[in-house]
Parts: C-alpha cells; sequence; structure tokens
C-alpha cells in the first residue's frame, strides 16, 4: 500500500531567517513587509525589497511611508499575540522585547530548497509542496531504514542538520500525512493505515487551505472540523458547491486526486546573505562570506555530497555585480579551505565598489570511497592541498600553475598543462611480480640480475649504453661550421661528429619547427648534443652524455 510522509516548518519566513541568525530563535521575532497596496509587492503578497519604508506620494506629490506590516511571526512572538496582518506599532505594544527583520527573498528561497535537498537524502521521490511544506514518497524505504516512526526521525533529522525544525506525518494520503504534521504537537505522526477518516476528524478546517469564499460558506454552515465537513451528504456538496465542494469532501477524507509530482533539485546550490550597509574591506567581507559558506557546507554534508566548483556573485553599492568563478582542485565540503580560496581570489581580483549583497553557488557532486594504493605515498589532505594550489597561483599565476602532459606531436618535449588533479592510481614498480603470489619468495640477486639482462639485447650484441641528460631550457651556444658541420663550439674544437637528424612539424600553423641534431665530441672530451634551429639559424645546446 502507497505511503506518504509530509515534513512541515511552520512559520517558514521567520523559521528562513533563524537559519541564517540561529540566535534569533530564542528571541520573539516578527518579519515585516510593506502594506498590501504599497507597490514594492510582488506577487502572492511576497514584498520585492528588505526596505523598512517604501517610499510613495501622497496627492500633493509630498513623499510619505507605508506602515511595515508583520508577514510572519516565529512561535515565541505568536505566544506574546503577535499575529500576521497587524502593523508594527501594535505588535510592538504587545510584545515590547519584539525582535523584528525585513523579508527577504534568497533566505526564503536558500531555506526551501535546503529542506527539499534534506528529504531528497531520505527518498529518491519528493514533491514541493509550497514553502516549509515537503511531502515524500516513503514506499521501500521500510527495507533502508525501518518501521515509519523511523522513517519520520530521520526526516527530523535531515531538516535539523539544514537548521530548520520539522514535523513529520505519515499516512497513506499526502493530505492526510500533512495533517497529521499540522495538527499535532509530537515531532512524528503515523496515522495507520484505515484510520485516515478517524484521525483527521478533529483536525480544524483551516489546514486544508480552501478558498477564502469556500471557507466562509462552510463556516456559515456550522463547519469547523474536517469530521463535520466528511460526514456531509456528497450529492448536496455537488450541487450546492459544485468541484470545489467535492474536493474539499475528498481533502477531509483523507483522498487524493491530484498527481504526484517529483521534484528535480538544480544543478547548482546557491546560498545568499543581504547586507544593511555596504562593505568596503576584505577582512569584514570575509566574515560574511564564512556565513554563507556554513549554510551551504551544511546543506552538502546533510546529503553526502561535496561541491567542484564555487562561484561567489558580489551585489555592488554601484548597482553592478562582481561574479567570480573558482575551481577546486578536489570536491570538498570544508567551511575554511573554500574560505581561503574565495579571500586568495578576491585578493587578486577584489571588488570596484562596496559590496551590497553576497551569494555564494555550489555545483554538487557525489565522490567515491576508496583505498590508497599499496604503492604510493599517502596523498595530502584534501583542504591542505587545495590550499597549498591556491597560494601557488597567487604567486605566479593560475595559468602557470597545473599538470605537464604530453600532446600528439613530434616536436621534442612538446606538452600542455592541465588543471592539476591528485594521482588516482600507481602501478607497482616491478611489472614482472604483479601476477606472483605475495607469499613467493623473491629471486636470488644472480637470478633478478640475469632477468634483467634478458629483456635487453641478445648476449652477442651487448654494448655500453649512454645517457642523454636533457638541458632545459636549452643553453645557446656560439657555433662555427664548415659547410653544414660543425667545427667550433664556443672556442673548443669538434674532435668528431654525426648527424643531421631532421626533424620538422606544423608547418600549416603559426608554431611551426624544424631543426637539425647533432651528436659532437669536443676537444676536451665532452659529448654533447647540439641543435639548429633551421628557421632561425640559432645554435643550442641540448644535452650532455654521461
Amino acid at each position: 500500500m502507497s505511503r506518504f510522509g509530509c515534513v512541515l516548518v511552520e512559520h517558514f519566513d521567520a523559521a528562513a531567517v533563524e537559519r541564517c541568525e540561529p540566535a534569533l530563535r530564542e528571541c520573539s521575532l516578527a518579519i515585516l513587509s510593506p502594506s498590501m497596496d504599497s507597490p514594492n509587492v510582488g506577487r502572492e503578497g511576497a514584498p520585492t525589497a528588505d526596505k523598512k519604508r517604501a517610499p510613495t506620494a501622497d496627492k500633493t506629490g509630498a513623499p510619505t511611508a507605508k506602515m511595515m506590516m508583520v508577514l510572519e511571526a516565529n512561535a515565541e512572538a505568536r505566544e506574546q499575540g503577535v499575529r500576521p496582518g497587524m502593523t508594527e506599532p501594535e505588535a510592538r505594544a504587545r510584545c515590547p522585547m519584539l525582535v523584528t527583520r525585513p523579508w527577504v527573498e534568497e533566505y526564503v528561497v536558500a531555506a526551501r530548497h535546503a529542506l527539499l535537498e534534506a528529504a531528497l537524502a531520505v527518498s529518491p521521490r519528493i514533491e514541493d509542496g509550497g514553502a516549509g511544506l515537503v511531502y515524500v514518497d516513503t514506499v521501500g524505504l521500510e527495507r533502508l531504514i525501518g518501521d515509519p516512526p523511523s522513517i519520520g526521525r530521520r526526516l527530523v533529522h535531515q531538516a535539523r542538520a539544514i537548521g530548520l525544525t520539522a514535523r513529520v506525518g505519515l499516512a497513506v494520503s499526502r493530505t492526510g500525512a500533512r495533517v497529521a504534521a499540522a495538527s499535532a504537537s509530537a515531532p512524528v505522526t503515523v496515522i495507520p493505515p484505515g484510520r485516515e477518516r478517524a484521525g483527521l476528524a478533529k483536525a480544524p478546517l483551516a489546514v486544508l487551505d480552501l478558498a477564502p469564499d469556500l471557507a466562509a460558506t462552510l463556516a456559515r454552515w456550522g463547519v469547523r472540523t474536517l469530521g463535520e465537513l466528511a460526514a456531509l451528504p456528497r450529492e448536496g456538496l455537488a450541487t450546492r458547491l459544485g468541484p470545489a465542494g467535492l474536493r474539499a469532501h475528498d481533502l477531509a477524507l483523507g483522498l487524493d486526486h491530484d498527481p504526484f509530482r517529483p521534484w528535480t533539485p538544480p544543478p547548482f546550490w546557491e546560498e545568499a546573505q543581504g547586507l544593511e550597509w555596504g562593505i568596503d574591506s576584505l577582512g569584514v567581507l570575509a566574515l560574511v562570506l564564512e556565513t554563507v559558506l556554513e549554510r551551504l557546507c551544511q546543506r552538502l554534508a546533510a546529503v553526502a555530497l561535496a561541491a567542484d566548483a564555487l562561484e561567489v556573485r558580489l551585489g555592488l553599492a554601484s548597482g553592478g555585480h562582481h561574479a567570480r568563478d573558482v575551481s577546486l582542485a578536489y570536491p570538498m565540503g570544508e567551511v575554511k579551505p573554500m574560505l581561503g580560496l574565495l579571500v586568495l581570489d578576491l585578493e587578486a581580483h577584489p571588488p570596484q565598489a562596496p559590496v551590497t549583497r553576497v551569494a555564494v553557488s555550489a555545483h554538487p557532486i557525489r565522490t567515491q570511497a576508496g583505498q590508497g594504493g599499496l604503492w604510493q605515498p599517502p596523498a595530502p589532505a584534501p583542504r591542505d592541498l587545495v590550499s597549498v594550489l591556491a597560494r601557488l597561483a597567487a604567486l605566479v599565476g593560475a595559468d602557470n600553475l597545473g599538470s605537464p602532459t604530453l600532446v600528439d606531436s613530434h616536436r621534442s618535449d612538446a606538452f600542455t598543462m592541465l588543471a592539476f588533479s591528485p594521482p588516482t592510481e600507481s602501478e607497482p614498480p616491478d611489472r614482472r611480480w604483479r601476477g606472483r603470489s605475495l607469499r613467493q619468495d623473491p629471486p636470488a640477486p644472480g637470478d633478478q640480475a640475469s632477468a634483467l639482462a634478458d629483456t635487453r639485447d641478445p648476449p652477442g650484441e651487448r654494448e655500453h649504453r649512454l645517457a642523454l641528460r636533457r638541458i632545459r631550457p636549452a643553453r645557446r651556444v656560439d657555433v662555427g661550421t664548415a659547410g653544414e658541420r660543425p667545427a667550433h663550439v664556443d672556442a673548443r674544437r669538434v674532435v668528431a661528429c654525426a648527424g643531421p637528424w631532421r626533424a620538422s612539424g606544423e608547418w600549416w600553423d603559426t608554431e611551426a619547427w624544424a631543426r637539425d641534431e647533432w651528436d659532437v665530441v669536443l676537444g676536451d672530451g665532452a659529448l654533447c648534443r647540439l641543435v639548429r634551429d633551421r628557421l632561425t639559424g640559432h645554435w643550442f645546446l641540448d644535452g650532455l652524455y654521461d
């Protein structure tokens, strides 16, 4: 039988602010917004500005100020009589110790996404029911987590991990789960199958969020609870109230007819912080960044993810924006190394005006734990490695830091620089023993020498081999020639020479190259390799033979 869970966070606008300022949880908090006739009120009555006054003009053209209204209040403020819709002076008269904060869209959006992501860590199928409301499909979770109360406690724990206090209801239908979460005081409430109507009967009618005209009609009929609505004759409701009345009757019975709409997480997660005044000090800005990163890392840790890229977007007092992309050499979810990277990048690329808003977004990925290799030294801690790379990039430049990689070219020493990433695998120093048992005894010294000799030339063709020590960068030398053959190298006579060995490539590009290589013996006994650049005519000392 299908079963659903509902994660409910009451007074969500206030809870979103408390998530950004945890100290406010112990205070009586009210969220303020301009009055409804203010031009700064957007869709669904949500204000679009976070200022405490919305300036307008009266009939004479003189500027006036709109009265601030209470948009939401937390539980402590409601105990003192503060309710949404009150003016700010009225709310302060009821609660002199009231703490007020403006409504900030970024706080609500970030908290809403964080709650959805926390529920997604428990079940792969969730539905966004609105601000502070998430429906969870719990089918199959009993095998992974346990009975329904255990699933509910897991959801409560996930919400607490991101800084939100939630109540969870579980029932056969989404409506039953939502009513159970809204009407009960316990953190987890379970309605057993077949008891939906009895479990919803005492809940007030307001939990259904009916249309105002329908709710007013039912109130005139004396309907106050879901049990009273469910007891009404269905035919009479259809005649008098139409489809809206039938839908309300189904909800009172705990029946869902709307399809389940799974929620898909966005590719980037963002946390933002609005500022009451402009910041022009990097030290103060670092404190704000740390607060934002703490909330972002809490969301990543709650779902066992890490970030592999960061983007910081600063709103400036001049009206513009300052955006920076910071690549991470190693996926991480720790605040301190992320903060160090952002501060180093902003030191090299400071904003051109005071900062009034901070937003940090991360690209989340799932990291896989693995055992380190037996033939390689232990890798440094990711936070230390990333910090060192960031400091090196600040010293030498990001373009001069990375891992060299050979390119497909005949040019000597042709390579390119890629972003550094730590090695994932390494092979044993002696491949010959890869397939052998670890208990097998190693060969005797004589046998090992014989085995190495067998991999080289046959016994009749063995000869002395020389090692060429390359000089990088190649040193410019003055070479005198007899015809095309080198005769003197920096005033030293050439006794013997071999060559040239010619190579060229990329004639179709501006990076075309052509060179002649010579092996020469000098009068003092030195054996070296010379290179002549055929495009410029310059000679270089490329290496010395041992």
